[in-house]
């Protein structure tokens, strides 16, 4: 089987910078790369579009950023939608510009990855920058918005289907709302902080900081166990729903319960 073309995102990495948001604009903002690509309107259209999540509560908070540009399906609602869609060997997704004139297929997506120009009558997407990794010249043979990534949030590999399968496992990859379906080319890593959430809080020990002291948490998946930090904090993530208990220095400290929100269990003192 021909190897693909697939985009790896570490959610850990990504700081917000929207270097990838920019290069993309650049690279496509009143350029004609047809027969790839007509030219990108200067507002309003995301090609790479970072999600933004905020978990906790109180001090006890965090952020995390998820580009998401077209996860190239290779079981795509789109395709169904146009007959002006077709997947390349390398598994790209891409829109005929002639047979897509005046056909406006944005409701399709799933994830909301198509975007309609008006001035030019086409529904667009991101295609990985198929035009440059065709142009032997491109001599990065990646896309844009991976190239202009600062922190490696955003990686780029081409391997054979049966390859990146493995690399799934190894490196604990999950697609974009897996219950789709929609066997995506766009993988994450960490996607935790987008679907699950968090218990934190601090112990204390005759009311000041207590490091280095284990913390037990039991709850739907089992019993986890951590040591605070040197102020005393700890935090389990990665958490399903459901009822969680908190215990330390050989005692129950509380009872918590996750329902869609990350949660702040307070300060203890042992």
């Amino acid at each position: 089987m021909a190897k693909n073309y697939y985009m790896i995102h570490d959610v850990n990495l990504c700081m917000y910078c929207n270097n990838c948001f920019v290069s993309c604009k650049d690279e496509y903002v009143e350029n004609d790369w047809s027969p790839y690509q007509a030219p990108m309107p200067r507002h309003g259209h995301k090609w790479m579009n970072i999600a933004r999540r905020e978990r906790g509560e109180n001090d006890r908070i965090d952020v995390a950023y998820r580009p998401t540009p077209c996860m190239q399906c290779g079981n795509a609602a789109c395709e169904k939608a146009g007959d002006f869609v077709s997947r390349r060997e390398d598994g790209i997704v891409t829109f005929d510009l002639k047979g897509g004139k005046g056909k406006d297929i944005t409701a399709s997506c799933p994830y909301g990855s198509i975007w309609w120009n008006e001035e030019e009558q086409l529904s667009q997407k991101c295609d990985f920058c198929a035009h440059l990794l065709d142009d032997p010249s491109w001599e990065h043979g990646i896309p844009r918005c991976v190239h202009s990534c600062p922190t490696g949030a955003l990686r780029f590999v081409e391997e054979e289907p049966e390859e990146f399968e493995k690399r799934i496992a190894s490196e604990g990859l999950q697609a974009c709302r897996e219950e789709l379906g929609t066997k995506p080319h766009v993988w994450y890593k960490n996607l935790y902080r987008f679907t699950k959430n968090f218990i934190a809080g601090q112990l204390l020990k005759n009311g000041d900081v207590a490091p280095d002291i284990a913390v037990t948490l039991t709850g739907p998946g089992g019993t986890a166990e951590l040591i605070t930090d040197m102020f005393g904090e700890f935090k389990f993530d990665a958490l399903d729903d459901g009822a969680y208990v908190i215990s330390a220095a050989g005692k129950e400290l509380a009872s918590v319960n996750i329902a869609g929100a990350s949660v702040d269990a307070g300060d203890f003192d042992i």
